[in-house]
């Protein structure tokens, strides 16, 4: 049997694996990183320095780049090793601190995602007061509050246990020198649940279904008008409506990986307090990593769906960014969409 500290007694248990899956772990794990540092370090850039970029819109998609990026410098690289060495090797404090940054991204990603369905909502559904209602202030509260709400909430339940109240002699009973695992009982289960991610959920899934309904409706209107009764005017709306409805339905892609990503983790973080916290440790370690590949998709999504990103792209790997005036270049499409 071998153990993480193997001069220390109660120390934790070692899963022992063959060389080679641990090489291919590795490897795989350090790609994702990769990808997701340098993914969201490139919309990072991108939005930052290309003032055709600088919208309301886009700001929040820096700060949700930014969110992204901060996951896969600072707390992918240990869960790396926690995942595939099965030993926490950083002492409690940096554990406490470790859970307490992953619980928060994981929030301020699917509160960026909210506000950015709001965002999406007035643009879309409410084009006439857009520009009255979503304004640099109003963006920065939104981004204001997934910040720092998400620090609050997280920080606060780490550090306070009181997501353990009730299953302390179960904690303790179960520790060990090396472990670094994150539980809670059934009253923080729910609320962490309900707070980071279903009520979030229901408000983007309420939002976009109106969108839709409204994209759909607007579409038919425009597919009544001839050709021929169409003004330049007309056609400049069209244009920027197609924009809009384009935008929103990445961003609705955007939403769904990320659904799809972490809905696993959190309905097994829901109901393991109610079935006796039998969740197997490597089924919930799977899980959180199923999660964090959501911050390696939204850059490739946006890759694959946004012209703008692609252009910047090419400019910031070919270094023309470093060019007079690179950053009045044209990024959009002459079509607009």
């Amino acid at each position: 049997m071998e153990y993480c500290f193997q001069h220390l007694k109660g120390s934790c248990p070692k899963a022992r694996r063959l060389v080679l899956i641990k090489v291919g772990m590795y490897m795989f794990m350090v790609g994702t990183i990769f990808l997701t540092v340098c993914g969201n370090l490139i919309v990072i850039i991108s939005i930052f320095h290309f003032k055709q970029l600088h919208s309301p819109t886009n700001f929040l998609i820096l700060s949700l780049g930014c969110v992204d990026c901060l996951l896969g410098a600072l707390v992918m690289p240990l869960s790396m090793i926690r995942s595939i060495e099965t030993c926490w090797y950083f002492g409690e404090l940096l554990c406490k601190i470790h859970s307490s940054f992953d619980m928060m991204i994981s929030m301020a990603s699917i509160f960026h995602l909210s506000f950015i369905a709001i965002d999406r909502y007035y643009a879309i559904c409410e084009p006439l007061r857009y520009k009255s209602k979503i304004t640099i202030f109003v963006i920065a509260i939104f981004i204001g509050v997934s910040w720092l709400l998400s620090l609050g909430f997280a920080f606060g339940v780490v550090f306070s246990n009181v997501n353990i109240i009730g299953i302390e002699e179960l904690v303790i009973s179960n520790s060990c020198v090396g472990a670094c695992v994150l539980i809670f009982n059934k009253q923080w289960g729910l609320l962490a649940t309900l707070v980071a991610f279903l009520i979030p959920g229901i408000v983007m899934i309420s939002l976009y279904m109106k969108i839709f309904l409204v994209a759909r409706r607007h579409a038919r209107l425009i597919n009544n008008i001839s050709e021929k009764d169409v003004s330049q005017n007309d056609n400049k709306n069209k244009v920027a409506y197609n924009r809009e409805r384009k935008a929103a339905r990445t961003l609705s892609i955007v939403m769904g990986v990320f659904l799809f990503c972490w809905l696993p983790f959190f309905i097994a973080t829901l109901i393991d307090p109610f079935i006796d916290f039998s969740t197997p440790p490597i089924l919930f370690d799977a899980l959180v990593w199923f999660g964090y590949f959501n911050s390696t998709c939204n850059p490739i999504i946006y890759g694959l769906f946004y012209p703008w990103f692609q252009k910047a792209f090419k400019i910031i790997i070919t270094g023309k960014i470093f060019c007079h005036n690179s950053l009045l270049l044209n990024l959009f499409p002459d079509s607009g969409v």
